[in-house]
């Protein structure tokens, strides 16, 4: 019986085993930091001026098919066949365009997402950059984002949260 296969799995576990202890892990909540960051209530007060604005249209189309809708039905008695079929095509109409504005704004690849990562890209750069230095002054081998979801971190010792560094690297005063 030949034991050498045995031995060389147990060194290259001890070997392993021993880089692992040697690297330093940590975790930052970027939710926390987002929000203490000044420049992101900036971008969310322009987000949400935006956004009002373009719901607001939304609603003046809604609010217009509406309308043709209630003249439809008043005038309904005194309409022929062809004059009521051609209302109720106009009205389809500007339920179409009504639905095509709501996705070009609002659906996944609307206006409201173009902008809102046009607008963040910078501060989640300055953000990263400041995580990384973070990381690196404090030779962390990995940091985990712990706003990323249940699935990124089971558990999370407090210890190792250097999210207060990277505010301080950032220069963000917690206070």
């Amino acid at each position: 019986m030949n034991n050498s296969p045995k031995i060389v799995l147990l060194l290259l576990f001890v070997l392993f085993g021993s880089q692992l202890k040697a690297q330093k892990f940590g975790y930052i909540d970027s939710e926390f930091i987002l929000n203490k960051h000044p420049d992101y209530k900036v971008i969310q007060d322009e987000l949400t001026k935006l956004s009002n604005d373009w719901k607001k249209e939304a609603q003046s189309l809604d609010q217009e098919i509406k309308e043709m809708y209630t003249q439809l039905k008043a005038e309904e008695v005194l309409l022929t066949e062809e004059m009521y079929q051609q209302r109720m095509s106009d009205i389809k109409a500007k339920e179409k365009t009504s639905q095509e504005y709501n996705s070009r704004i609002f659906g996944i690849n609307g206006v409201y997402y173009q902008k809102q990562a046009e607008l963040l890209q910078p501060l989640q750069s300055k953000i990263y950059d400041a995580i990384e230095r973070v990381s690196r002054k404090n030779n962390l081998a990995v940091l985990f984002d712990k706003a990323a979801g249940p699935s990124a971190i089971i558990y999370s010792d407090p210890r190792h949260d250097y999210s207060e560094f990277v505010l301080e690297e950032l220069g963000i005063d917690e206070n």
